[in-house]
């Protein structure tokens, strides 16, 4: 499928990530320390735990994707068919790697295509995740309005994005970490591109906070129709988990 109407930032987005899927899954979880494999699972519990969530035939749609390690653990997880959707096509090639690794080739189906314009019929889903996302569209409001749109009502939606820590404390080291250590432990383990990266992610990450502090973003997932809206602080704030249910119905 051609990805259609790329704006500046996904244009960006396609440019950073195309290099990273042959290290990706390994480094993600070195730059962390372990915590994105942790964080990951912390959101698909809440669609693990939400009502409903062993019904047969059940599809989650997993925005994102990347090289589908969230959507074969919801595969794994929830028993439900998953699509996962990503922008970049080298992550999906790697992610086509994974699952068919995995044996989860009638489980998982991957799609190139963009979070702003889905290329899916309204309230066609059961549940959605999504990951790492909201930096790299230039309208999160009306994204979030199109997640939203293709959940079902009554539909358990879960996101993971990094975060900053609330405590002076712990921002301290975080501004400090990612300011220096992460791009040079990305230089050092992944070369010139994963250096990129590390200089990239914490201004990135900062700057969106900013901007879009969480009240407004819990605001924003009710403007878009959801309901119940939660979320949790993970690893003294490097993560943040959110869920919500789609309204309707």
């Amino acid at each position: 499928m051609q990805v259609p109407a790329l704006d500046t930032r996904n244009s960006f987005a396609k440019q950073l990530f195309a290099p990273l899927p042959a290290r990706y899954d390994r480094l993600a979880e070195i730059l962390s320390f372990g915590q994105n494999a942790r964080w990951r699972k912390a959101m698909v519990d809440r669609l693990v735990e939400a009502p409903g969530a062993g019904t047969a035939n059940r599809v989650v749609l997993d925005v994102a994707a990347g090289t589908a390690g969230v959507s074969l653990q919801l595969a794994a997880r929830t028993g439900a068919r998953v699509i996962g959707v990503d922008l970049t096509e080298e992550m999906l090639r790697r992610g086509a790697q994974n699952v068919a690794a995995a044996g989860a080739d009638g489980r998982v189906s991957l799609v190139n295509a963009r979070a702003e314009q889905l290329p899916l019929p309204d309230a066609s889903v059961d549940a959605l995740t999504f990951t790492y996302l909201l930096r790299y569209v230039s309208d999160p409001q009306a994204t979030l309005a199109e997640l939203a749109r293709v959940v079902r009502p009554g539909g358990t939606v879960a996101s993971l994005e990094f975060y900053v820590p609330p405590s002076p404390f712990w921002r301290f080291w975080w501004r400090a970490y990612t300011a220096s250590a992460l791009p040079l432990g990305g230089l050092i383990t992944g070369g010139r591109q994963w250096y990129g990266v590390g200089r990239f992610l914490g201004p990135s990450i900062a700057s969106h906070y900013r901007r879009y502090p969480i009240d407004w973003t819990v605001h924003a997932w009710q403007q878009a129709g959801l309901h119940d809206v939660g979320y949790r602080v993970m690893s003294l704030g490097g993560g943040l988990v959110m869920w919500g249910t789609r309204g309707g119905g």
